[in-house]
């Protein structure tokens, strides 16, 4: 594949308590383990959340394209994505993911339709798929 953009992070520090800044210096952030997983939370990020919002702007423009094929108003649209962590059952860590899409004024079974064909565009969906729990749904 001939990657059309290349984005560069560097994480340093203590990992999930440390710090990540890309390349180009705009995102620049501290990082904090969630208090729900035995850290500090407080005012920093975390690579869950980083995650969900990636996802969720990713996914909300492949929406976007199926949509305008498609020929649908999604005006108003939005996409909320979940990102969870848990234990795999080996000693490790998995993901899961929960995406739902806010679509006024689209009936409910077209929804269903671009969501489903969004899913298999977005290119966060087709890294995923296979190895993330990925559950979609229309609000």
């Amino acid at each position: 594949m001939a990657a059309l953009y290349t984005a560069e992070a560097t994480a340093t520090g203590e990992g999930r308590g440390g710090r990540t800044r890309s390349s180009d210096g705009v995102l620049d952030l501290d990082l904090a383990v969630p208090r729900d997983m035995g850290g500090p939370g407080g005012d920093s990020t975390n690579p869950e959340q980083l995650f969900a919002a990636g996802y969720a702007a990713c996914f909300h423009g492949a929406l976007q394209l199926v949509a305008r094929k498609a020929k649908a108003d999604i005006t108003d649209s939005s996409v909320t994505a979940q990102v969870g962590i848990g234990s795999n059952g080996s000693g490790g860590y998995a993901l899961s993911v929960s995406l739902t899409a806010h679509l006024p004024g689209v009936e409910r079974e077209q929804a269903q339709q671009l969501v489903e064909q969004a899913d298999s565009v977005c290119p966060y969906s087709n890294a995923v798929r296979g190895n993330v729990q990925i559950d979609l749904a229309v609000a």
